[in-house]
């Protein structure tokens, strides 16, 4: 049976992360490295942070740009990544409603729209009942701050379209410091002194897509810390061995990035499935022979008869001579998708919206996303704190957006791991 020091479960940007955290530890304390393996099923790095070139289109599973907090990590990354050019974009981004393009985020921007709408909004947001008692879900926390006129137009319709589920569903703090939240104060400033800064005011993609970040995270890893299409099946946590598709492998420390609520069946934890959910995605990448709107990097769409929430444009990120989108549709995890009929629904739908006119559509991909974004509930939260104490006690710690069920950046995944490797190291 193979032995590690750390049996580390998915090589995406949380697993591979962790790798070179650990080895930094170790060199900065004078120690050797340390004896660490990276499990991926897949047959390539990276998790959802991939990419595919086709036709001279560069694409990824779905937009992933990288909104850096902390400079260090953002250079520490570029160092990696020799001869690659990496954009750094000023987002502008903006909500089709009724016709309209109202800038982003929606709440602080009432008053660009039509002006029955704008005295509506403005009108429910006065008289809104802030109530007194802590708001029960994400659905009262909106109508509470912002009143059913935002609400309705825009935040319920998007978000329901994004979760595919029943917004009271889920933890009034579900989408944490991600949600742009607005008070009175700065909604009626912004009518005067526009300022729409939010956590991705600027991002940055590199020229070869997202893959060239997981690139830059293998780089310094030597050739055997990763073992591609191979599947963690089971795990004797008292024990400490883990069953994968091809041996056992005893191990002192497991991190895994893998789904919670799988993870939980490998170790054999007693849970409650149904404390866990989540939606799909169906990510389309079109690429066309012609350019279309420009000075736009994504749109969101409430629309209910339009069959995605939001639509991208690379070019417009890396400046290329002809339109290629990413198109996203929420689905409840259980749903069917026929890809095909999806894809002429959203072909349909982008010509409606005029954002295709005489272009013609020369390449495109897809891909579902499953799990896509987890459901945080009152249930989920409780069960991570009462899971996560109790299987860090066994030598196992969850982390990432799916392993410790959470709204993240990359960036946090990144901080994430790093803590986490300085804190294994003192062991």
């Amino acid at each position: 049976m193979d032995s590690v020091e750390y049996l580390v479960v998915g090589a995406g940007v949380s697993g591979l992360s962790l790798a070179n955290w650990l080895r930094r530890e170790a060199a900065d304390a004078g120690r050797p490295d340390p004896d660490i393996l990276v499990l991926e099923a897949d047959d390539q790095a990276g998790g959802y942070c991939k990419t595919v070139a086709r036709d001279g289109f560069v694409w990824d599973y779905s937009g992933h740009f990288f909104h850096f907090k902390h400079p260090q990590i953002e250079a520490w990354l570029r160092e990696r990544m020799p001869g690659q050019e990496v954009r750094t974009v000023t987002k502008r981004s903006f909500i089709r409603f009724a016709g309209r393009d109202i800038d982003f985020p929606f709440q602080k921007n009432i008053h660009q729209l039509p002006r029955e709408e704008f005295i509506d909004c403005l009108y429910e947001l006065y008289f809104r009942d802030a109530g007194e008692a802590p708001p029960r879900s994400f659905k009262e926390m909106l109508e509470r701050r912002l009143g059913r006129g935002i609400c309705d137009r825009f935040l319920v319709p998007y978000n329901q379209k994004l979760y595919a589920c029943d917004l009271d569903r889920l933890d009034p703090d579900a989408m944490g410091r991600f949600f742009p939240h607005a008070d009175t104060d700065d909604i009626i400033r912004n009518m005067r002194h526009p300022d729409n800064d939010s956590y991705n005011a600027t991002f940055t993609y590199p020229e070869g897509g997202a893959i060239q970040y997981i690139h830059a995270l293998l780089r310094d890893l030597p050739d055997a810390t990763v073992s591609l299409g191979e599947r963690l099946e089971s795990v004797d946590v008292d024990g400490r061995v883990a069953t994968t598709s091809k041996r056992q492998i005893g191990y002192r420390t497991l991190v895994s990035s893998a789904p919670l609520d799988q993870q939980l069946r490998a170790y054999g934890v007693a849970h409650e499935p149904a404390d866990f959910s989540w939606n799909k995605v169906l990510v389309f990448n079109l690429g066309f022979d012609g350019k279309g709107a420009e000075g736009v990097h994504w749109m969101y769409f409430p629309d209910q008869s339009l069959p995605f929430y939001r639509v991208g444009w690379y070019d417009n990120i890396l400046g290329a001579p002809r339109m290629s989108l990413y198109v996203e549709i929420g689905a409840t995890k259980d749903a069917v998708l026929d890809v095909d009929a999806e894809r002429e629904r959203v072909l349909d739908g982008l010509r409606r919206e005029k954002i295709i006119t005489d272009q013609q559509l020369v390449a495109w991909h897809s891909v579902i996303l499953d799990p896509a974004y987890v459901h945080i509930t009152r249930r989920s939260n409780a069960e991570v704190a009462r899971l996560v104490p109790q299987l860090a006690a066994a030598g196992i710690h969850p982390v990432g957006r799916y392993g410790k069920w959470t709204y993240c950046s990359i960036e946090d995944n990144m901080i994430e791991t790093r803590e986490l490797a300085a804190t294994l190291s003192r062991r």
